[in-house]
């Protein structure tokens, strides 16, 4: 028999028997739950919960909105469902450095990242060149004081038009807006080199060397009006010493980037990331 895939995230705050009801609701129409995962956060008293579910091909994602409606009520719960037979489609945000954007689009590839790249955006001509290689609509779009308004409006419409779930800030060397922050807050990541706190501006891991740093790292985050301080998706450190050269920090920290992001765009798209605040939630397998 044919079968369906779909994952469910619930968010309420913790009472007892909120597990069984959504579990009896779903094996009335014959759903089997393949995975499952939740957290009680004690300082909140919020509750979440993922499943991730086969069901009947029948079983539509509006007829499990409908079953799960009295639990919904019940519990005050917010429900959000994903079909898992749609490729979700992504827009890659890039400058000069390409590394982080090379590895995404390799993931996507080989097929580890599910996903369809609708379009890359940069406010460089260089990573054209790629886009054509790959068949993907590329859009130079310039920054400057006098335009950054104007340009961000282009990138809400084409958020829209493409219908993409997710923008993917690859070494995208230019600040959000505020307004742009918070009106898809929770669908931009960004990654930045976190573990050099200290160290801003263009050379943050030559800077990171000549103090002599000892661990160097990185982090995947959702982009808020607060810069760099948006929730975070995902982190790793990597120790260095020195014997290394500015050189081998600056490649350290790059491939650090890559990986880091594709992890935290894999648990976006694969709706393992729920929001607590300015926390996340992430429920890897």
């Amino acid at each position: 028999m044919s079968e369906h895939s779909y994952t469910l995230r619930i968010a309420c705050d913790d009472q007892p028997g909120i597990v069984a009801t959504v579990a009896s609701a779903l094996a009335s129409r014959g759903a089997n739950i393949i995975e499952s995962n939740q957290f009680w956060d004690r300082q909140t008293n919020q509750f979440f919960l993922r499943i991730a579910t086969s069901t009947p091909e029948n079983v539509s994602k509006a007829e499990i909105e409908l079953m799960l409606n009295p639990a919904v009520d019940r519990f005050n719960m917010k429900l959000k469902i994903d079909d898992l037979s749609r490729r979700p489609k992504i827009i890659i945000m890039v400058s000069k450095f390409d590394h982080a954007m090379l590895h995404l689009l390799y993931q996507i590839k080989v097929g580890w990242l599910d996903a369809e790249v609708a379009a890359i955006v940069s406010n460089h001509e260089d990573a054209r060149k790629i886009a054509d290689q790959e068949s993907i609509p590329f859009h130079y779009w310039p920054v400057n004081k006098e335009n950054k308004i104007e340009q961000e409006a282009k990138l809400a419409d084409l958020i829209k038009e493409t219908k993409s779930e997710l923008v993917v800030l690859a070494r995208y060397m230019q600040v959000l807006t505020n307004d742009l922050s918070s009106q898809f807050y929770g669908m931009i990541i960004n990654i930045h080199h976190s573990f050099l706190p200290s160290f801003k501006g263009a050379k943050p891991y030559h800077q990171a060397y000549e103090r002599g740093v000892k661990l160097i790292g990185a982090t995947a985050h959702y982009v808020t009006p607060d810069l760099d301080e948006g929730p975070i998706i995902e982190q790793e450190t990597e120790r260095v010493s020195h014997a290394m050269s500015a050189d081998d920090f600056v490649a350290t920290g790059r491939d650090i980037e890559a990986r880091v992001l594709a992890r935290g765009v894999k648990y976006h798209l694969e709706g393992r990331v729920m929001l607590n605040k300015n926390r996340t939630v992430v429920f890897t397998q």
